[in-house]
């Protein structure tokens, strides 16, 4: 807003190659080839952030060059990328910096060139690099031993993470990932590695109990946009704890005409269409998800009164947004200020929880419960290999009393 009075003073300027904002902060200019005003402004990393406002005119131009930079201010304090890019344009980016490198030795060249070319590109290249989970992490290394026919070596995983942190490093200096935000690296075979943080039962009734109040707690210095995070985060949380589903990619894209009703012997259940990265399935929610939906479709002001008229109607919108049909960029940060609001922030083992840490305890409760692995593999869209992996040892302690019998 105190730039009103600027933008209308420089309606009558003559156009100059560069121009500053917000007193310095940001510089708009025009590159030799083009037509249109390009802003520049410096991230909280010090690297530089260019975008282009895609006009001519320079009022015009500062205005949304003000926009971008706003825009992106938010983004960052929301844990989120600057920019979306996948990681298989970033590693080649890598690739012919590699060439051009004089530092190395021509051998540990043609090493990285040949991890990225053979392994990473081909694994995590259709993913955006800024929301590889430490789940697609897992999924690599299942992956790398079936191409490989064996586990490799420990100085081969310690050189494929080398490569790896080069392209995680490269995304961060060029604003793809927040600077702050906690990467999944690759492990290395015989580094200490901690379990996965999950949730007991006890902490799960906590949980429950705490979201229904949550949008009263703590508001002072909260926006009503906070308030309706916070009753859309409750409610995507029961979603991703009661089907098993994967956060972010797999989740926000669900539309409420995905939702069908599955009879068998005249009792129904929910079934969902999703589409994930292992190909398309239907997935089987539990009975605890329906009251949720209920009063997601209440709060949306849907023009339907229960679940049954939205599935019958096949409504075709997206199911988290907000009641003026927007949806967040994502849930990380408010799920953060969920989990430090009802202390449960980290497990017994000091591991922060996540968004994941949902999954993964629904994989836990169900194995509990006598669930069959393989049944498990198809409802959450993964391998027998990758359950085996990461739930073996729970698997004696989850049939103690069988054992003890």
């Amino acid at each position: 807003m105190r730039n009103l009075q600027f933008l209308f003073d420089q309606t009558n300027q003559q156009e100059s190659q560069s121009v500053s904002l917000l007193d310095g902060l940001l510089t708009l200019f025009k590159r030799t080839n083009s037509d249109h005003w390009q802003v520049r402004f410096k991230l909280t990393n010090d690297s530089w952030h260019s975008a282009s406002t895609h006009s001519g005119q320079i009022a015009e131009a500062s205005t949304r060059a003000i926009s971008i930079y706003e825009t992106v201010k938010v983004k960052i304090a929301n844990d989120l990328s600057v920019v979306k890019k996948r990681f298989k344009a970033i590693a080649l980016d890598e690739i012919e910096s590699l060439k051009r490198l004089q530092s190395i030795s021509d051998q540990t060249r043609r090493d990285y060139i040949y991890i990225l070319t053979n392994y990473l590109i081909p694994f995590f290249g259709k993913y955006q690099v800024d929301e590889i989970t430490h789940e697609i992490i897992g999924d690599f290394a299942g992956w790398r031993i079936s191409k490989m026919g064996r586990v490799p070596a420990k100085d081969t995983q310690r050189y494929h993470s080398t490569t790896y942190n080069r392209v995680i490093k490269r995304a961060k200096a060029n604003g793809f990932i927040n600077p702050y935000k906690d990467v999944p690296h690759l492990p290395i075979e015989g580094a200490s590695t901690k379990p996965r943080a999950a949730f007991t039962r006890q902490e799960i009734d906590k949980l429950l109990d705490f979201m229904a109040y949550w949008d009263q707690y703590k508001r002072y210095g909260r926006t009503e946009r906070s308030r309706q995070m916070q009753i859309l985060c409750r409610c995507y949380v029961e979603f991703l704890l009661y089907t098993g589903i994967r956060q972010g990619t797999e989740s926000m894209p669900i539309r409420w005409k995905d939702l069908q009703w599955h009879i068998i012997k005249g009792k129904k259940y929910l079934r969902i269409w999703v589409n994930g990265k292992t190909g398309p399935r239907y997935l089987i929610a539990r009975d605890q998800l329906l009251p949720s939906l209920e009063r997601l479709i209440k709060w949306q002001n849907l023009p339907y009164k229960n679940l049954n008229q939205v599935i019958d109607a096949n409504f075709d919108k997206l199911v988290f947004v907000m009641p003026a049909g927007d949806q967040p960029h994502g849930m990380d940060g408010v799920f953060q200020r969920l989990m430090k609001d009802s202390e449960l922030w980290t497990d017994h083992a000091g591991q922060k929880r996540t968004l994941y840490s949902l999954r993964h305890t629904y994989a836990t409760f169900a194995l509990a419960d006598g669930v069959d692995i393989h049944t498990l593999a198809r409802q959450m869209g993964t391998s027998v290999l990758m359950l085996e992996k990461h739930y073996s040892k729970l698997t004696p302690m989850l049939s103690a009393d069988k054992l003890a019998q």
